[in-house]
This record gives C-alpha cells, structure tokens and sequence, in this order.
C-alpha cells in the first residue's frame, strides 16, 4: 500500500511538468495532397483528398496528367475527381496542391498500362462445365437425393413404430 503513494506523487508531477510545460502544438502534415488509388491505368478516375490551412477556401490541384482540377471543401476537406485521360502513357506523374495562401503539397500518381485479359483464369479442371460429365454427375446427385429420401422415410418409420 506504501508504494502507492510514491507512485501517485510521480504521476502528479509529471502531470504538472506537461500541464506547466510550454510547448507549441504539433502541426504536422496539416498541409497534404493524397490520390487515391494511386496506381490506376489510363482512363479510370481518381480521387483528390487535400487538407489545407483554412478548408473552408477551394484550391488548386494541377498535374501535366489532368491539367487544372479544383478541389472543394466537403466533410472538413478538399475533394474532387478527376478522370486520367486514355491515351496517357504508363508512368509516374506528379500532382502539385496549391493553396490559398500560398502553401504547397506534392502527390505522385502512377499510371500502369491497361491490360485486357483474353480469357477468364484457370481455377481448376473444368468438372462442373458441361460436357462428358455432366449426365454423369446430374445421375450421382439424384441419386443423393434419393438415398436422403429413403433414409428419412426410414427414420420416420422406426419413430412411429418404435
């Protein structure tokens, strides 16, 4: 129980030394452009997130890739869409946040090429596709079927004479 009391004293201070402490608030990453998703291939959209100082005010987004996009304040950030244009060839692009007041944020985009698959994947033997099998393995489940059958009519026999 005497420990206890050391124990309170120290968090006391501690408290007192962080209360007491003048030190200025962290203001990280208060400023930030984010692309999302960040790897696309030309002609799909992305979405534009960006914080600024004051949300309240619209800024600019440009790239080479999109050219000018404005982003609107919407649920306290900036936000748009932008669609990358089909013929943009694979690579990384970079987006530049200007705010209002001047400040700026850099985002890298990256545009892989569009590729078309020519058939579906291979995902196993091809047992449920019609064909050679299949009056096979319509007949094995109706025969399932019908062996259930007769084992309830059986269980419910047995109960009524049982």
């Amino acid at each position: 129980m005497r420990l206890s009391v050391p124990a309170a004293l120290s968090a006391l201070l501690m408290g007192l030394f962080v209360l007491f402490l003048d030190m200025p608030a962290a203001h990280a990453a208060a400023i930030y452009l984010e692309i999302n998703p960040s790897t696309v291939p030309a002609g799909d959209q992305v979405g534009l997130r960006a914080s600024c100082d004051d949300n309240l005010k619209s800024a600019t987004v440009s790239s080479a890739l999109f050219g000018a996009a404005t982003v609107t304040p919407q649920y306290g950030l900036l936000t748009a869409t932008v669609r990358i244009p089909s013929g943009t060839r694979p690579g990384d692009y970079r987006a530049d946040l200007r705010c209002p007041d001047g400040k700026t944020a850099t985002a890298t985009l990256h545009v892989v090429a569009k590729v078309e698959p020519a058939q579906g994947p291979a995902t196993g033997g091809g047992g449920m596709a019609p064909g050679r099998n299949a009056p096979m393995l319509i007949g094995s489940g109706l025969a399932v079927i019908g062996a259930g059958a007769a084992l309830w009519i059986v269980t419910l026999r047995r109960r009524r004479f049982g």
